[in-house]
């Protein structure tokens, strides 16, 4: 399905959800400027044209969760209202793995580890805060692990306990070692010319039927193209 000059990718459908694989510079949904190009708005046309234009026949799709606008990857939309809610009341419960690939710059000194903090986001420049200790802000977990590495950047698998707004850009930044390509939070590189995070692996239990689901996008080739440079 494209508008413009970018595609989004149908990975799955049935009569209740579908599943997408969002490329880079497409928002979810309008922030309310008419020409822009959107997750929603595309899979809108999608599911109306599917109706084969019956009168008084107008389907919709509803958002069920968000990614960035600069990330790429798995996105889950609903077909009917109860859906959505189903999976947004009960999203803790039906998500049982969502991780994410990152092209960071340098190395964390751990292989592995957990960050835990307490988030907050600056109305004024929509820049969200970390702190070690509750300052009243929301709690997010975040675990990572590193898969390879040139010493240069790094190619982090980034697992989410919980899902909040920014989550891990701003724990990469707490690691000393933020997303590439993402100069709001420190980073001083772009090696793949976007932001380099991808939502990789999405596991839930399906709303209506209450079979799990698994679903995996691997990582853009430009993060292991920019990462097998940099080791030349």
């Amino acid at each position: 399905m494209k508008q413009g000059d970018r595609e989004l990718e149908l990975v799955y459908e049935d009569d209740f959800i579908l599943v997408v694989n969002k490329p880079s510079g497409m928002l979810t949904i309008s922030t309310g400027r008419k020409e822009e190009q959107t997750a929603y708005r595309i899979l809108t046309d999608y599911v109306r044209s599917r109706s084969g234009g019956r009168r008084g026949s107008q389907p919709r799709v509803f958002i069920v969760h968000r990614l960035d606008r600069d990330t790429s990857g798995l996105l889950v939309f609903a077909k009917n209202e109860e859906v959505k809610y189903a999976l947004q009341d009960s999203w803790n419960d039906s998500v049982l793995e969502r991780k994410y690939v990152a092209l960071v710059e340098g190395t964390p000194s751990e292989a592995q580890g957990t960050v835990t903090s307490w988030l907050t986001e600056d109305p004024s420049t929509m820049k969200v805060f970390s702190s070690p200790f509750d300052n009243g802000g929301r709690k997010a977990v975040t675990h990572y692990r590193v898969r390879s590495s040139s010493g240069a950047y790094s190619l982090i698998e980034f697992e989410l306990e919980t899902g909040r707004k920014n989550q891990i850009r701003v724990h990469a930044c707490v690691l000393g070692h933020p997303v590439a390509g993402d100069r709001k939070y420190g980073a001083r590189t772009n090696p793949v010319g976007r932001l380099a995070l991808h939502a990789s692996t999405l596991v839930f239990r399906h709303p209506v039927t209450g079979k799990v689901f698994s679903f995996k996008s691997p990582a853009p080739n430009s993060f292991r193209k920019a990462l097998h440079k940099v080791q030349k």
